[in-house]
């Protein structure tokens, strides 16, 4: 195991909007937000679903392909150069541009493309 999933990510025009949604649809509770990005959780932490605010979203339309699901995963590690080599040998490609030690997160792709971000030092 190179780590534990943290968060899943939805992209939205206005997260607080579709995060207060989500708190009636699944009794999570507010547990963070900077307009921009906001944190729902359990009353335990877990599980976490956090919502990112999007210039210029274009939702899903599902099933067509043109317009695809916007989501991605966050999996938490104890020590992100231990685990940026594992995913890579994975087959996983790391983004440019996608996080820094500062922020305590960097992104990849898997091996078929889709987004996800290994996170360290979050609560």
């Amino acid at each position: 195991m190179i780590g534990r999933l943290h968060s899943v990510v939805l992209d939205c025009p206005d997260a607080e909007k579709l995060a207060e949604f989500y708190v009636e649809l699944t009794g999570l509770e507010w547990a963070d937000s900077d307009g921009y990005w906001v944190t729902l959780m359990g009353s335990d932490g877990h599980p976490r679903l956090c919502f990112q605010s999007v210039p210029d979203y274009q939702p899903p339309q599902w099933p067509d392909p043109t317009f695809p699901q916007q989501a991605h995963l966050d999996v938490e590690v104890d020590d992100i150069q231990e685990a940026e080599q594992a995913v890579l040998r994975l087959g996983a490609t790391r983004l440019r541009g996608g996080g820094s030690r500062n922020h305590g997160f960097r992104v990849y792709t898997d091996p078929a493309g889709h987004p996800f971000c290994l996170v360290w030092g979050q609560d």
